[in-house]
């Protein structure tokens, strides 16, 4: 969870509650800052994630204040001295992450939320991946964690560790907007589209709202010129400096199709509740409340 979703109070309240918490991407300065201040909540590991598309020399070097990297999308490649964990779609990723000089690998199925690299389900891609790599090598499965029980057949399936996004999304310490959190406990369905996609044409899964609702009329991916327009615009869009698209994010409506991978966060303006996208996996469906960080990790942890 990028973007001001998963900051400092998140990472610090699962850190400390013996998971490893992660700190989404954010502008160099302001990663350095929420590093800093997770710091001054828990002696604990702490995560950072970066998003190859966006991350620049500047989020490498903050992130080597965290005890871990996590990196998605993209071309593999060993950034830190420290702990380096890439998140992965498929077997072919996994094994060229090892190449590079992986520590360990996540494993993402498609029932994830957010931005999916794969299109496997979790559960199958997890043995692919298990079967391709040696004995020992650390796998971790992600998308469509919501419980005990689901952490219990991940492990039992052979991960080593288990990657929960949307369950922790929907936590006291999570920096969604509150309307977002709304949205998501009431949710019973997801799409996955390519709507959301100005500066990065990748797939997403999302719970619908009014911009899903106006543009996918023909269809969940969206519209085939929009995709055009997403895939032509990316290498300029995404060198774009992240305080400017967050201020263009700022202006998105429903009825204008110019859609950011920005979500609704608490503080900003609550456009992005329709005009953005409204992240969460599968898993959603099965959740209905919104509870601490902490009692979330001994939850999941609960028949280990």
């Amino acid at each position: 969870m990028g973007g001001g979703l998963a900051t400092s109070e998140l990472a610090a309240a699962v850190s400390e509650a013996g998971g490893l918490g992660t700190i989404g991407i954010l502008p160099p300065e302001d990663l350095r800052a929420e590093l800093a201040a997770a710091r001054l909540m828990t002696a604990r590991p702490i995560a950072v994630n970066l998003l190859l598309p966006f991350a620049r020399g500047a989020h490498f070097e903050a992130a080597l204040e965290a005890d871990v990297l996590v990196t998605f999308w993209g071309r593999p490649r060993r950034r830190t001295a420290k702990t380096w964990i890439h998140q992965c779609g498929s077997v072919e990723e996994a094994l060229a992450a090892r190449a590079a000089g992986a520590d360990a690998v996540i494993a993402q199925g498609l029932e994830a939320g957010g931005h999916v690299r794969g299109h496997l389900p979790a559960l199958e891609l997890l043995a692919r991946v298990r079967a391709a790599l040696p004995d020992g090598f650390p796998v971790l499965s992600a998308g469509g964690i919501a419980g005990a029980d689901d952490v219990r057949a991940r492990l039992h399936a052979g991960a080593d560790a288990v990657v929960s996004g949307t369950r922790f999304l929907l936590s006291d310490e999570s920096g969604a907007h509150p309307e977002y959190k709304a949205r998501l406990v009431d949710a019973d369905e997801t799409v996955l589209t390519e709507l959301f996609g100005v500066g990065w044409p990748a797939p997403h899964r999302v719970v619908p709202n009014e911009a899903t609702s106006r543009w996918l009329k023909g269809g969940p991916r969206g519209p085939a010129l929009l995709r055009a327009l997403h895939r032509s615009t990316a290498p300029l869009l995404s060198r774009m400096p992240m305080g400017l698209q967050s201020r263009l994010a700022a202006t998105q409506v429903p009825s204008r199709p110019l859609f950011g991978p920005s979500a609704a966060t608490a503080g900003r303006a609550p456009n992005l509740v329709e005009a953005g996208p409204l992240y969460a996996g599968e898993s959603v469906a099965r959740i209905r409340d919104v509870r601490p960080a902490r009692e979330l990790v001994r939850e999941l942890a609960s028949q280990l």
